[in-house]
């Protein structure tokens, strides 16, 4: 697609939200561009179980590339790059990018979030992720963890409240955290109710082994885990979603309405961006409505529709 050629849409973001938003629109006929930075966190699944239609499971980059593939089997484009700005011009919106600006009617927003990580360097991270010795996600590979020692790294009530969650999956549960920090007094009853040990003392060390995840305890302890859930909140994608001065939610996730419009003509937002449970089916889900709303504005907007 030439960089000069107005589009219908431009999609922020080549994850699972993003992917499948191009694909409709693509066979709705309309002139649509992905502007992918490389950065989903679809990217780094080693394999989901829980994503319908796979019953063996998928590589999250194996899943990114089919989606790819059939976007632009369409008609779509994909564009490695990464989106600098968006700014409002006339009737629609330009895109600040590696090798000048790209027009577009609408813009719709798939950027995701990113997961704070523990303090490891990026080859042991990639590597405790392939082996399943870091996780991110109970609801997405809870069962995986079926009658293991699992511990979850976060002591604030979103660690409490995963802790509790995993507590339905094995009965080795410990909450640990990386700062010195005192528990809510219901929390703790609620973790001692349900036989959660909770280590006061931070960790100090990691140390992610083809057998087993350790730690070594400010206090000198070291325990050994088969699984590590990384609790420590998330970080929202929203710098160009702010320079436009949109509302967020008090999580900084987008507000959309029930047809994933955001509170500004012609832009839209699906995926984890988004207020909401972070999955991809519910990335999807979103995608697919976004898609089908901006392909509607468009024929209202051109004089296509009834009455």
């Amino acid at each position: 697609m030439a960089g000069g050629e107005t589009l219908d849409c431009a999609i922020v973001g080549g994850g699972p939200a993003g992917l499948t938003a191009a694909i409709y629109l693509a066979r709705f006929r309309r002139r649509v561009a992905v502007f992918d930075a490389g950065e989903s966190r679809a990217e780094q699944i080693p394999r989901s179980h829980n994503h319908a239609g796979f019953p063996d499971g998928i590589e999250g980059p194996v899943l990114l590339a089919r989606m790819r593939a059939q976007a632009e089997l369409y008609g779509a484009t994909i564009e490695r790059v990464e989106v600098c700005a968006v700014r409002r011009t006339g009737e629609g919106f330009a895109l600040e990018v590696d090798g000048g600006d790209r027009i577009a009617r609408t813009v719709l927003f798939a950027t995701g979030v990113v997961n704070r990580r523990p303090p490891i360097d990026e080859a042991t991270h990639a590597r405790a992720l392939k082996s399943g010795r870091l996780r991110y996600c109970p609801v997405c590979d809870g069962y995986e963890v079926i009658d293991r020692r699992v511990a979850v790294l976060g002591a604030d009530s979103d660690g409490v409240a995963e802790a509790l969650f995993l507590r339905g999956y094995s009965q080795e549960i410990t909450l640990l955290t990386l700062v010195q920090c005192e528990l809510h007094e219901g929390d703790r009853r609620d973790l001692a109710d349900a036989g959660i040990v909770d280590m006061p003392s931070p960790v100090a060390a990691f140390a992610f082994g083809e057998d087993a995840v350790r730690v070594t305890l400010e206090d000198g302890r070291s325990l050994a885990f088969d699984t590590l859930y990384a609790a420590l909140g998330s970080d929202t994608n929203t710098d160009l979603i702010d320079a436009l001065g949109l509302r967020l939610a008090g999580n900084e996730c987008v507000l959309t309405d029930k047809h994933q419009r955001l509170g500004m003509r012609g832009l839209y937002a699906a995926g984890d961006v988004v207020s909401g449970l972070d999955q991809i089916s519910v990335a999807m889900g979103q995608a697919a409505v976004a898609a089908t709303t901006i392909h509607n504005d468009l024929r209202a907007r051109d004089g296509q529709t009834a009455g």
